[in-house]
């Protein structure tokens, strides 16, 4: 078995070698990389497929009890200081690569005709392969200065990700600001990796582990400075993987296109900073206020992302401030030393996460570009609804990783969050009141997507701009298909019938038309001409008008659905062991182990497990039904018994308070990027005027004053000179008297 630990390198070289091969090809020969565009491709699915079963290898080895393997080379040596590069094979790092590899998997075939048509298509999987590569490359470093090598490739990727489609303003805004966000994050982790070095001088984390061993103080060290050494390694951590403050960053990021979107928020990205803290909770458990400030800022951040993703109206911002609540959880779990709960939620909300962005992609995808409507890609749930007619398996994927989110049992976020849940109310009733309560907000908003996007009916009709019976309406597809449905009638106009609210039923209204919707009466002319010049072409018939209806995604987008419907209804399962006899199941019980204080004797009895597990699904089924009531059809049953209407008099005042805090707060995403822009954006632009000012005013006036002073001094004394001793000699003397006088009257 030594024999493939040996080979673990090739986990991260792989992917990476294909990447760095193409993407100089792409660079040198790009005619040529563009034509053969799915060519490219293949080799990056085989070699990650190859980097999973290399993955799966190691877990096996180490659910066998085989011991932890580290290999290291020298990389830099001089004198006493000795850098070395190498790979640690423990039960962190087996599960990681597996959980990186398979959700890369499905988004390679995902996006394979997602991105087809893009002019990108093989930049993007380069991009891509390099994320996944810089992931896997982090997850098997051996030591901190190895990991901020691939912490900043992780960086780096993401932002040439997030801002793929760099010609759009928005993407380019958001892909700096992630980047900038997280260099605040990077350079605290920098510091701290050079504070932990100054302490034991070393980055090898066997030599750091000895803090833990042994007390602070006998290691001759002030414990206030590994206190903040251990702060600003966590600062790079909460940065990463959005954590309050340095949140911010992760909503704007959905710019990218979606495929990215579910990699980020699943195996890449956001999860870098809990396997740091994962990595390292040895040392920060027993550094004294570390863990209790990770659980805080766990706490604050679920609470933040859950109320922040209960007013949303873009679909894919709403999945994003839910991976930040989730995110929340796993931190919090790890703050009270929860670290197999931590790691579990990890693992089964990866999955149930990159189901539903990427079924949100499928959404995307069948409400795509019409004519008539947008030329953008329709992310709004508010112009979707009624789509469970046309995407049936979409809907049945999304509805699943829905109730997953929701801790709706046997899905598999269930087993995990039912176990933060139990372990927090052990550690602190406090902290375990908000984190039920946030679990009953995930219910809520993410079932509210739901109703949005597939309940009720399509909010676009077909109508006539005219009565010509010629129109016939084209839709331009991104993916380069030209989808038609024969109807009776024929171009579009966008109508409204069904009022969207938040806790009341007014509280906006779509407009009725299309240019009050889109706010540019030329953008629907310029469809209109589009649209005749279609009925010009040989394309037009005469006879039929045609209109275009969503439609399910093709196969290669379902595939990866479906699979991964697969794991949301099974990964839950390796973690839990309902039977005390010679049969155990609880396969994550030997891999989700920490090397200090972790009871590896778990389990539990099927019936006990449920009954302690009633108030969470209790709190989990009464989110869904609020949001049943407020966006699903039961809100018309219950107005024909004028019981909303009887409710709405009572609480009228009450309500409507209720309605204008939250939705504001929610919608305006809780004024945090106002603040940041009133205080950081906003201070450092008066204080670069400042700095301007000075030096222009100031630094500049006296290098210059004292030239000019030079320049009409010199130009004063010229006239001055005559050539003659005599008068050299008068004005020398006068001087001297002056000079003379003031010194005896200073006397």
């Amino acid at each position: 078995m030594k024999h493939i630990y040996q080979y673990a390198w090739t986990i991260p070289l792989l992917p990476f070698s294909i990447s760095i091969l193409i993407g100089f090809g792409l660079l040198f020969i790009p005619t040529v990389i563009k034509n053969l565009r799915r060519i490219c491709t293949f080799p990056n699915i085989l070699l990650l497929n190859i980097s999973i079963i290399f993955s799966f290898n190691l877990s096996i080895q180490q659910i066998k009890g085989n011991p932890i393997y580290q290999y290291l080379w020298s990389w830099v040596i001089n004198n006493d200081f000795c850098l070395e590069f190498g790979y640690i094979i423990d039960p962190l790092t087996s599960i990681m690569p597996i959980l990186i590899s398979t959700v890369g998997i499905f988004v390679f075939i995902y996006s394979d005709n997602y991105m087809f048509h893009d002019q990108g298509y093989v930049r993007f999987f380069v991009y891509i392969s390099l994320f996944n590569a810089s992931m896997l490359g982090l997850v098997t470093s051996s030591n901190l200065i190895q990991i901020y090598f691939f912490w900043e490739l992780v960086g780096i990727c993401s932002y040439l990700l997030i801002g793929f489609w760099f010609t759009r303003p928005i993407a380019a805004n958001a892909c700096q600001k992630a980047f900038v966000t997280n260099r605040v994050g990077d350079f605290g982790l920098l510091l701290g990796i050079l504070g932990f070095y100054w302490i034991t001088g070393s980055f090898e984390f066997r030599d750091l582990f000895q803090i833990s061993n042994n007390p602070i103080d006998k290691n001759g060290f002030y414990s206030l400075f590994t206190t903040l050494c251990a702060f600003l390694l966590f600062m790079g951590a909460f940065a990463k993987s959005a954590q309050f403050p340095l949140h911010i960053w992760l909503p704007d990021a959905m710019e990218g296109p979606t495929p990215i979107s579910a990699l980020i928020h699943a195996a890449t990205m956001v999860a870098a900073g809990i396997f740091l803290v994962a990595r390292l909770f040895p040392i920060l458990i027993t550094i004294p206020h570390i863990s209790t400030l990770i659980s805080l800022i766990g706490v604050i951040t679920l609470l933040l992302g859950g109320t922040l993703a209960l007013a949303q109206r873009d679909i894919k911002k709403s999945l994003a401030y839910s991976t930040m609540s989730q995110l929340g959880y796993m931190m919090l779990a790890l703050g009270i030393g929860s670290y197999r709960a931590a790691l579990f939620h990890l693992i089964t909300h990866a999955y149930s996460k990159a189901l539903l962005f990427l079924g949100s992609g499928s959404i995307i995808h069948s409400m795509e570009p019409i004519v008539g409507y947008s030329t953008k890609k329709n992310q709004n749930m508010i112009l979707m609804g009624g789509l469970k007619k046309y995407i049936p398996i979409t809907k049945i994927s999304f509805l699943l990783g829905t109730l997953s989110l929701c801790g709706i049992p046997p899905l598999a976020c269930f087993w995990s969050k039912d176990e933060i849940l139990s372990d927090s109310w052990l550690h602190s009733p406090v902290l375990a009141i908000i984190a039920f309560f946030t679990a009953g907000l995930t219910a809520f908003y993410m079932f509210r997507i739901y109703l949005l996007t597939f309940d009720g009916y399509l909010h676009v009709h077909f109508q006539d701009y005219s009565s010509t019976k010629n129109n016939l309406l084209y839709s331009i597809s991104l993916w380069g298909k030209k989808r038609f449905k024969r109807v009776k009638k024929g171009t579009l106009l966008l109508r409204v019938n069904k009022e969207v609210f938040f806790f009341t039923k007014k509280s906006f209204t779509i407009s009725n038309t299309i240019s009050e919707n889109q706010n540019n009466i030329s953008e629907k002319k310029n469809n209109i001409d589009r649209i005749q010049q279609y009925n010009n072409s040989s394309f037009a018939n005469t006879n039929q008008y045609t209109s275009v209806y969503p439609q399910e995604s093709d196969n290669t987008m379902l595939f990866p659905l479906i699979l991964l419907i697969l794991f949301t209804f099974f990964v839950g399962f390796i973690g839990i062991d309902f039977f005390q006899g010679s049969v155990h199941f609880n396969i994550l019980q030997k891999w989700l182990t920490s090397s200090i204080n972790e009871n590896t004797n778990y389990s539990i009895n099927f019936l006990d497990f449920f009954t302690n597990a009633i108030f969470s699904i209790s709190i989990a089924i009464f989110g869904l039904f609020l949001a049943q009531i407020l966006y699903g059809s039961t809100y018309s049953f219950l107005k024909n018994l004028d019981l909303m209407n009887s409710l709405e008099k009572i609480n009228k005042k009450f309500l409507e308070k209720i309605k204008k805090i939250i939705y504001n707060w929610s919608y305006n995403h809780g004024y945090i990027n106002i603040v940041y822009s009133g205080s950081f954006t906003l201070g450092i632009r008066k204080l670069t005027t400042l700095t301007i000012f000075f030096d222009k005013y100031i630094i500049d006036g006296i290098t210059n004053g004292v030239g000019i002073t030079s320049f009409f001094l010199g130009e004063g004394i010229k006239y001055i000179g005559g050539g003659r001793i005599s008068s050299y000699l008068f004005f020398f003397l006068s001087y001297l008297s002056i000079f003379l006088l003031f010194f005896l009257l200073s006397k």
